[in-house]
Formats: C-alpha cells, structure tokens, sequence
C-alpha cells in the first residue's frame, strides 16, 4: 500500500534515510528541512514529484503553520507523522559543573515542543487518513527506570518530555482511531555532536531500516488494540 508521510529534520542522518527508505518502498513523502542538504537534492532528482520538500523550523510555532498549509495544500490526508528533528545540547556538565539553561530551554523547544507543534499543528490532516499514526523519535536516554547518566541533563529530560507527551497525544487520539509511537532510534553515526559519531553501532540506513519495521508492524495491527509503546529500532520494548 502506498502511503503518504512526513518527516522531520530530513536534512541528514536518521530523517534523511527514513526519507530514502519510505521512497525507496514506493510512498510519498513530505520532507522538512530546515538547512542546506545534498542528500536530498539527490532524492529529489531520484524521485521528482514523489518526494516534497518544504522548510521548516520545529522550534517555531510561524514555521509550522506555514508548513502545515502548505502541505495541506498538496495533500487531503497523512498517513504517518515522523517527528525525527532534535538537538543534543550539553552532554558533559553534571549538577557538580556549570549547567547552561538558555541552551536546556533551546533543546527543549525543539526536541520536546517541537514535535509537540508539529503533532497538533498536523493532526487534522492525520485523521483524514486510515492510518493515523504518530511516530516520535526518542531515546534511550529518556527512559528514568534505565537512567544510568549523571549529565546530558537538556536532552534525557526532554525526551522524558517527549514520552509523557507521545501517551498524551494517544490517550487523545485513540477514540478516533489514532495511536502513538515511541521509537529509540539506536546509537548512530550521526552529527548530533557536532561532529561524526564514528563509535556508534548503526548507520542512519541501518536505524531507518529498523524504524521503517516497527512502523510498518504497527500499521498491520489494529489501532484500537495499540497502547502508546516504547521501543527500540528492532521492536524491543523499553522501560518508560
């Protein structure tokens, strides 16, 4: 079945190569961007009127609304939302060192609100659709029960933010058909840290692959069956 999603932070990494996996399977697909990317100028001249590619800044209610009627404006439903865009911020101060709450509030905006503004901003258009299905990036590192870091406190709480907010978003939606999903997306190559992670374990296609799975798992199964799960990138339930 052809579907058609949305994907955030597109430019690279992890959303770039769910954006290249999705078409690769046949579905069409909304990209944000929000800087320069030559991955997807490449998908763009693979895929022509397949792949749609419009700007966008999570961390801004205008960008959304703009984002929001200008996707609503090629398409009369979305099948899947991907909220994938987020910032890593401070990993190495603990309560013993400086903590730089200007940058905590900036990671928030982003990684906690920003999917936030883009759930509600693009529900609507979800539930024209038979899917109706959110799938929030998360982490790992927003799991309390496993919490075994004593710093990166911007990003840990604001994926525990992003946890509380993905049941929120279904404890809403699932009178209607929708659901949720929380997805850690693997340690990955990625340059959340300004620079490559040659250490991870997963390249972006690798997690994308897994993501791509878990989704496709939940869209074979009944919504009204679904609770808001918490998994990883190959389906493994983690502790909230």
């Amino acid at each position: 079945m052809i579907r058609t999603l949305l994907v955030t932070g597109a430019d690279r990494g992890v959303g770039l190569a769910l954006a290249a996996k999705w078409l690769e399977d046949g579905n069409r697909v909304f990209a944000g961007q929000y800087a320069d990317s030559p991955g997807l100028q490449e998908l763009q001249q693979q895929y022509g009127e397949q792949l749609t590619v419009f700007p966008l800044d999570v961390a801004s209610e205008a960008s959304v609304k703009q984002a929001y009627e200008w996707v609503r404006s090629r398409t009369d439903k979305l099948d899947v939302l991907i909220n994938n865009a987020a910032i890593l911020g401070d990993i190495r101060n603990t309560i013993l060192g400086e903590l730089h709450y200007e940058e905590m509030l900036s990671v928030f905006n982003v990684n906690a609100l920003g999917s936030l503004r883009m759930s509600h901003a693009f529900t609507p258009l979800l539930l024209q659709s038979d899917s109706k299905l959110i799938a929030n990036i998360s982490s790992e590192a927003g799991s309390i029960t496993d919490c075994w870091r004593d710093a990166w406190y911007a990003y840990c709480m604001s994926k525990s933010a992003v946890n509380m907010q993905s049941k929120l978003i279904h404890n809403g939606l699932k009178p209607q058909g929708g659901r949720v999903l929380v997805i850690h997306p693997g340690w990955v190559k990625t340059h959340m840290q300004g620079k490559l992670d040659e250490a991870a374990e997963l390249t972006p296609q690798q997690s994308a692959a897994g993501i791509t799975r878990v989704i496709q798992s939940a869209l074979s199964r009944d919504a009204a069956e679904m609770e808001c799960e918490y998994v990883d990138y190959e389906g493994r339930k983690l502790n909230w």
